[in-house]
């Protein structure tokens, strides 16, 4: 390589460190600069209103070892976006609709591709008891049916061993059921459960069939049915809760591996089970989660079966030190063993992601929000269950460790 190539590969990579930059800069100018157009809509149909909301977000990523969440982020990459809108009406007392659109672009993941994310009604008979049907938001852990309300926490990124963003479809919610409820226990508190049945269908743009591209595979269908449930101990202690929640899939793809037909499924189904604490009060905010993911599937033109055990936890913690400002950091673990990819140690970088995290959050309005981050990754946790990291990114091998620099602007109404 010449030294002019370097350089006009320099320029081109500096070149879209900007562009990124100005279009974060420019999404927060306009939305401070028009505050009244992020106010909630709400309208009338048939005499019932209907409150409409919306969010939206651009981030700008810089990383020093491997490319990061399928961009290129070694030269610094601003293909981070996501936006959605949703609507609700509450038709009855005990009777509510609401329907959510989302779409994102996360490197070579989602390309814009409009979805609904979820559309569902509720009837509640009564606080003990409920029910839902339709598209259905999952209740798995404390923030898989909540992450998308990115004013709620300090982070830029969700802690990714447990809510990888790569991964965000594949339990964002399920074509299903739900019977749920909350039950006063006198002054031990109070219990909330959901119980659920349901169907998962991928997106051919989601993080999954996008790893199988780098196994020669090109997978058109990747779905199966789920069921589960979530029981969380509302404590009398202000602030705190305890909780466990349990998933079950049975999963199936269809696709091409060189030119001829492939099959995966499920010889048992993959489970997934998730411990969780939340301790909020006053600004302060302390969670703690730990997920054991296991995974047995056949991979028939492979001639082979993956056997996958993910262990996954952080303890991440927040404080709102003044009314615009909120500082935060966690440490993020994961692990993976792999048959199909010959992963049996977890100390090595390919069977681990250790990440280190340091966050603040500046809330320009009460409506739009700036965030800097810092992440500090040992590891790269490759497998069949993707973390972030992927060999199409990164073609000459992947850096044992990795810095990072997330910039992240939203707002939400």
């Amino acid at each position: 390589m010449t030294r002019e190539t370097v350089g006009i590969d320099n320029r081109r990579a500096s070149g879209a460190r900007l562009s990124a930059a100005i279009r974060i800069m420019a999404l927060g100018t306009v939305l401070c600069a028009a505050p009244t157009a992020l106010y909630a809509q709400e309208f009338k149909i048939a005499d019932k209103a209907v409150q409409v909301h919306g969010f939206g977000s651009q981030g700008f990523v810089v990383t020093e070892g491997n490319n990061w969440l399928t961009m290129d982020t070694t030269h610094g990459s601003g293909a981070m976006t996501d936006f959605g809108l949703n609507a609700s009406s509450q038709l009855t007392k005990k009777f509510r609709l609401g329907m959510q659109v989302y779409a994102r672009n996360l490197g070579a993941l989602g390309e814009f591709q409009p979805s609904v994310d979820w559309a569902f009604g509720d009837y509640r008979f009564a606080s003990w008891l409920g029910v839902r049907a339709g598209k259905v938001k999952t209740t798995l852990g404390l923030y898989t049916d909540t992450q998308d309300l990115d004013f709620l926490h300090a982070f830029a990124l969700m802690p990714q061993s447990v809510y990888p963003l790569d991964l965000r479809d594949a339990n964002i919610s399920h074509l299903g059921g739900d019977v749920y409820g909350t039950a006063p226990l006198g002054r031990a508190g109070s219990i909330s459960y959901t119980a659920y049945v349901g169907h998962r269908d991928d997106s051919v743009h989601s993080a999954y069939p996008y790893f199988l591209l780098a196994r020669g595979t090109h997978d058109s269908t990747y779905l199966g049915y789920q069921w589960g449930g979530d029981v969380r101990w509302n404590a009398p202690i202000q602030g705190l809760v305890v909780g466990v929640s349990g998933l079950g899939e049975r999963l199936h793809g269809e696709g091409i591996r060189l030119g001829l037909p492939n099959r995966e499924k499920s010889r048992r189904p993959d489970t997934t089970a998730q411990y969780f604490s939340q301790y909020a009060v006053g600004n302060l905010k302390v969670d703690a989660e730990y997920k054991h993911f296991n995974r047995d599937h056949l991979i028939r033109n492979f001639n082979s079966e993956d056997v996958a055990d993910v262990r996954a936890w952080y303890v991440s913690g927040s404080y709102r030190v003044m009314k615009r400002l909120e500082l935060g950091t966690y440490y993020s673990h994961y692990t993976i063993t792999s048959t199909f990819l010959g992963l049996v140690d977890t100390t090595l970088p390919s069977g681990h992601d250790y990440d280190k995290v340091v966050s603040g959050s500046i809330d320009i309005n009460r409506y739009v929000n700036v965030k800097l981050e810092g992440h500090f990754m040992n590891g790269y946790g490759f497998g069949p269950y993707p973390n972030g990291f992927y060999p199409q990114v990164n073609p000459t091998g992947f850096a044992p460790t990795t810095k990072g620099l997330v910039v992240k602007t939203g707002f939400n109404f």
